[in-house]
């Protein structure tokens, strides 16, 4: 498999230039019609962040990990999703409209100042880097439409044997030191079908905790595939409240994405899916 350059990912026509003089070829999956591909490198360094900076318009997270990706592609129809550091970011709120208003905020900025030496403030936005992200299409892939099918749990509850799995960091922020936002994709393969899970999973202590979900299921034998997207909040005291009373460590149940996921409650949810075959 040929070097891709940095940031570019295979054969999908979406091109961000992030050069890294190193970038080694991605893992590549293939399974009845389908191929994954996924790639880790470490963190940006200067010069791409400030590549970054520029086409986003907002000061990077502390740790962004720019040439990370996740493929799924449906080869025969060349319909592909990606999920990246880049899309996500860009569905960040530029305007600072949802931007959390506390002392936090005033920090974090100074950190970011002291860190990329930023002359200029840069224009109000969510510091958190909450993203609503669902991946992007590649140019000509068929678009999701509303539909009111399900994941079905029960088969991916199932022992099959997994063919090929990963996890994708894609960016992390430790909010000036008062909590932690974090991106990732997770992804794994079985015989018959798969699932990836990007995940977006924000606390900002004695304020807020945010869980980001989006699914994205492929049942290879009907060649159709579910996207579900769930978004969970709840204040941090209340959740804290609910673990006072629980044998855990609080402090440890806080910091783990999963089990939070558990606990926080649903604010949105939305199901599509596209069909790829006849």
């Amino acid at each position: 498999m040929s070097m891709l350059p940095c940031g570019q990912s295979p054969s999908d026509g979406i091109t961000t230039t992030f050069p890294s003089p190193s970038a080694a070829p991605p893992r590549s999956f293939s399974i009845e019609e389908f191929r994954i591909q996924t790639q880790k490198l470490p963190i940006l360094k200067a010069g791409p962040i400030e590549q970054m900076t520029e086409k986003l318009g907002i000061a990077p997270p502390e740790m962004i990990f720019g040439d990370n990706f996740v493929i799924i592609e449906h080869v025969p129809s060349r319909w592909r999703i990606r999920f990246n550091a880049f899309g996500a970011l860009d569905r960040v709120d530029k305007t600072g409209e949802t931007r959390l208003k506390v002392a936090y905020s005033k920090e974090w900025q100074q950190s970011r100042e002291d860190q990329h030496d930023i002359k200029e403030v840069v224009k109000p936005f969510d510091w958190s880097y909450t993203t609503d992200y669902k991946g992007d299409l590649a140019p000509g892939s068929r678009d999701f439409h509303a539909t009111t099918a399900q994941i079905p749990l029960e088969l991916l509850k199932r022992p099959d044997p997994i063919l090929f799995f990963d996890d994708v960091i894609l960016y992390e922020d430790e909010l000036a030191d008062n909590g932690i936002t974090m991106l990732s994709c997770k992804i794994r393969v079985m015989p018959a079908r798969l699932l990836l899970l990007c995940r977006f999973f924000m606390r900002l202590d004695n304020v807020v905790v945010r869980l980001r979900d989006t699914r994205v299921y492929v049942e290879f034998g009907k060649r159709e595939i579910i996207r579900e997207y769930t978004a969970k909040e709840e204040a941090y005291d209340k959740v804290y409240e609910g673990l006072a009373g629980r044998r855990d460590d609080v402090t440890a149940v806080l910091r783990d994405p999963a089990q939070m996921a558990d606990l926080l409650p649903v604010v949105e949810r939305t199901l599509e899916s596209v069909q790829l075959g006849p």
